[in-house]
């Protein structure tokens, strides 16, 4: 991916470079932005790293839809994209609901027309093993981990096709190509959005509509932050977690956010069906 300053037009006058055989052109000064003319719908745009994929594309120029259940925490993040004078719109949605999803899709395509990117992020955690875990709970999390991405995928193909084509990022996770203890609905949900990927990938090629999955390892997101209590017991927890990666941190929310506007953008026109380890090398031993 190309850093910021490689993006930046450096010579006199106005600079036309290609990139996959598209021209991008800009004056002196100016950023050549990676997704501009993309319309993009991201589920749990709210916070967390749904947050950074949002305000990350805005900064590419994409237009952006944020979609969740909050609906203060997704005008909160519409009100920083226009503060920046980015496109943004804020979706309240049940992503788990048929008739949500496909309403959340026509209302984008009605304000910014035909979505081009959907970002499945939205997810919730498990910390269980199969005799602990309640039925009600295995329920929620297939509902939201699993259900939801393939009913916001399924809604978003018309749409992809009016467009002539786009791109689907998963927002996966690399408990859904290992498993650790205490997390088997979470496993079991997050391995399923692995193999969805890949069955989606193949199936709509040919619609030029790409599918792909970013598997992150644990992220510095308000839902890892309840994972550790504020004790010396919970911060021994945390340093424990942070020896299980070569790189020695957690992640970062634009740690994944910059990978997502990798797959958003046309300069991964040739990439469709993979599931992404970003993990700070766990899957690496």
């Amino acid at each position: 991916m190309a850093s910021p300053d490689a993006r930046v037009a450096r010579s006199a006058g106005d600079v036309t470079c290609q990139r996959n055989g598209t021209p991008l052109d800009a004056g002196v000064g100016e950023n050549v932005t990676r997704l501009k003319g993309k319309v993009a719908v991201i589920t749990g745009g709210g916070s967390g790293i749904g947050r950074a994929i949002a305000l990350a594309f805005g900064r590419e120029e994409a237009r952006v839809a944020v979609v969740g259940r909050r609906r203060g925490a997704l005008d909160q993040v519409v009100s920083k994209l226009e503060q920046a004078h980015h496109e943004a719109l804020a979706v309240t949605c049940d992503i788990t609901q048929e008739k949500q999803s496909k309403s959340a899709i026509e209302e984008v395509e009605r304000e910014f027309g035909p979505v081009t990117v959907l970002v499945n992020n939205a997810g919730i955690l498990s910390v269980s093993t199969i005799e602990t875990v309640s039925e009600e709970e295995w329920d929620q999390v297939m509902a939201t981990n699993l259900k939801g991405p393939f009913l916001m995928s399924r809604a978003v193909l018309p749409s992809m096709r009016r467009a002539g084509g786009g791109s689907i990022v998963n927002i996966g996770s690399v408990l859904g190509l290992v498993a650790m203890k205490q997390r088997a609905a979470y496993c079991a949900s997050k391995g399923g959005v692995t193999l969805l990927t890949k069955a989606m990938a193949i199936d709509h090629a040919h619609e030029k509509i790409r599918v792909n999955c970013i598997c992150p390892s644990i992220v510095e997101t308000e839902l890892v932050e309840e994972l550790f209590s504020d004790s010396e017991q919970g911060r021994k927890a945390r340093q424990d977690r942070i020896g299980t990666l070569p790189l020695g941190r957690f992640g970062r929310p634009n740690d994944i956010a910059e990978l997502a506007v990798f797959l958003a953008s046309d300069e991964s026109s040739w990439i469709t069906g993979t599931a992404i380890p970003a993990d700070g090398g766990l899957t690496a031993y």
